[in-house]
């Protein structure tokens, strides 16, 4: 029997063992759903820590899953989020640069760079993509954190974002063809960086990953 590729073995595993996270029929039938109806004028992708001078598999696969939506017509554009956050590099700007290396346009390629919990990914990314003019947003994600952020999506941003979660079959048929680009990851270096466990308690984190301390404030 051929085993499952690493990467997505992990994503299978979770979807599997986590109630939270969407089933393969399910993120079919919601990409099929999306793919019927007219384009989203905007994606958010959640951003990845960067280390090692190389993008990780989870991220890898984030920013494949947007190309694949941006090639198929069903995204016309796509917002990466994500500060420096463990590491010191913007999580928005790297996932950018290698979005832009495996030919998504730099035009329809955006950042969000404020956000440092996945709460924040969404709910700022929809405020900065309203703001540029954007109306139709979804997210765009793997099947486990798109399910964890539907609630609060619905909630505290606004029940019109679609939710795209990643298709594994899709991805592993995507896997063969896929590059490992180098890039300038210098320029997504953050100079006064402070990791995120030094700025905050463990309860802060706690409520910023709830999503109960947002800047209200923000792109407005």
């Amino acid at each position: 029997m051929k085993l499952p590729l690493k990467w997505l073995g992990l994503i299978c595993l979770l979807a599997c063992l986590n109630a939270c996270s969407f089933t393969s029929r399910a993120s079919l039938k919601l990409l099929n759903k999306s793919a019927g109806e007219p384009p989203y004028d905007m994606i958010v992708v959640p951003g990845v820590p960067f280390e090692d001078s190389t993008w990780s598999q989870v991220m890898k696969i984030r920013v494949y899953w947007s190309k694949y939506l941006f090639d198929r017509g069903i995204a016309k554009n796509v917002m990466y989020s994500g500060s420096a956050v463990y590491t010191p590099y913007y999580e928005a700007q790297i996932m950018a640069l290698y979005a832009a290396a495996i030919g998504i346009p730099p035009e329809n390629i955006f950042t969000e760079t404020k956000a440092e919990h996945s709460t924040e990914n969404i709910y700022y990314s929809y405020k900065k993509a309203k703001r540029l003019g954007f109306n139709r947003i979804a997210l765009a994600s793997d099947p486990f954190q798109t399910r964890m952020l539907r609630k609060f999506t619905r909630k505290k941003v606004s029940p019109e974002v679609g939710m795209i979660p990643m298709v594994i079959d899709t991805m592993r048929a995507m896997e063969p063809g896929m590059m490992h680009p180098a890039i300038e990851f210098e320029k997504a270096y953050k100079p006064d960086f402070v990791p995120l466990t030094e700025r905050e308690s463990f309860w802060q984190r706690f409520k910023g990953t709830q999503g109960k301390r947002l800047d209200v404030e923000a792109y407005k």
